[in-house]
């Protein structure tokens, strides 16, 4: 074997002969380093004044003085309010056309089948988000310099399913009619469908959904009543929602009822199993639900739920199912669909009484960041450096 070693000055590594193997300035990690550069600290330097001005300057022992004396902004990361990434709450809602995107909670679980509590799953998963900073490397955006983002609260939802489909259509819809994007967290699935209401009801033409799930989510009832396994059905009963618009991926396992295999067949909706997308690879199952979902559409829907992704990597869900997604593939396909811009974001069935140290909330937490971070270095919202 041949042995190499690196050059003096760190420049790249190269073999016994003196050969380069590979250019430092090509790995996108160095490339990254050189950008993060260019990424402007005004916000962040707005925060440390707001912080110093409403929660008081620190005791006179502490050296750093751009702490303050109560916590008001990022750090430290176990302190403060826990709106998502401590973004600032919204109390006023009719403001809300004031901000790019909105953060919505949506703890709404009565729509369950078997293990209920993704009522909590907002919560949860606000709580992680200060885990995070805003900036991320790879990327190299910083969401709290290109975005101007606030936190909700939740949708009031209450022990009726009709009456919180209601309310959950009319948030979505104020919200998104505002101007600002939503980025909602569920619930259970069953949200799907009064969110997507609330979207086409704002969209002159048609909406395409992409769905990244382990379930079809397409039968009509269940149980006698529009439940987490039905949203899609419903949802592409909207006149501007098209079931033909809908793709559905990663669909798979002993977890889809044959109801809704058989409405999925009669109304021509496109299902990519995990398998599928192994074969062909995440990139290219991406552009098939980008070509499918906005083919004369207006707007797309995206809906991630977290039980796409095996359930050994998210135990903290409804339907835990083997087989499913790696982490880091479920990120590449939301990051693939977020290229093109997406209308609105739900991230649904985070279950926090079943989850492990909140990885599952960190992952919904996650997707969420890298969708709309992939949007800002694309262009499709906000401020890009």
């Amino acid at each position: 074997m041949e042995m190499g070693f690196f050059d003096n000055h760190g420049l790249g590594y190269k073999n016994r002969q003196g050969a380069e193997s590979f250019r430092r300035e090509d790995l996108m990690g160095i490339q990254a380093a050189f950008e993060e550069e260019k990424i402007p600290t005004v916000k962040s330097e707005e925060e440390i004044r707001r912080s110093l001005e409403f929660g008081l300057e620190a005791a006179d022992s502490i050296e750093d003085r751009t702490i303050s004396c109560f916590s008001r902004g990022e750090l430290p990361h176990y302190a403060g309010i826990n709106t998502f990434m401590k973004v600032p709450f919204l109390e006023d809602v009719r403001q809300v056309g004031n901000f790019d995107v909105a953060f919505m909670g949506v703890p709404f679980d009565i729509g369950t089948t078997y293990r209920a509590g993704t009522r909590f799953g907002p919560q949860a998963i606000r709580r992680i988000s200060s885990l995070y900073t805003p900036y991320n490397y790879e990327l190299g955006v910083d969401l709290r310099e290109s975005l101007n983002m606030c936190d909700v609260g939740d949708v009031f939802t209450i022990g009726n399913i009709e009456k919180s489909f209601d309310q959950i259509t009319k948030a979505v819809s104020h919200v998104f009619g505002s101007g600002a994007m939503p980025i909602i967290f569920g619930g259970d699935h069953a949200i799907g469908y009064p969110c997507v209401r609330g979207i086409a009801e704002n969209v002159e033409g048609n909406v395409g959904i992409i769905h990244l799930d382990r379930h079809a989510d397409i039968q009509e009832k269940d149980m006698d009543e529009r439940m987490h396994t039905t949203p899609w059905f419903h949802a592409t009963n909207i006149p501007n929602a098209p079931a033909v618009n809908l793709v559905q991926v990663g669909i798979g396992g002993w977890q889809v009822p044959r109801p809704g295999v058989k409405v999925a067949r009669e109304r021509g909706t496109t299902i990519l199993t995990v398998g599928d997308v192994e074969s062909m690879g995440i990139e290219k199952a991406a552009e098939i639900a980008l070509e499918i979902a906005w083919k004369g559409a207006k707007a797309v829907y995206l809906s991630f739920d977290i039980d796409s992704v095996d359930c050994g990597f998210v135990p903290g869900t409804g339907w835990p199912e083997p087989g499913g997604f790696l982490p880091r593939e479920a990120l590449k396909f939301l990051q693939l669909v977020a290229k093109e811009g997406i209308c609105a974001m739900e991230v649904v069935e985070v279950s926090p009484p079943y989850d492990i140290s909140d990885t599952t909330a960190l992952l919904a937490a996650r997707g969420a960041l890298d969708v709309l971070a992939t949007m800002v270095k694309h262009g499709k919202i906000g401020k890009s450096f």
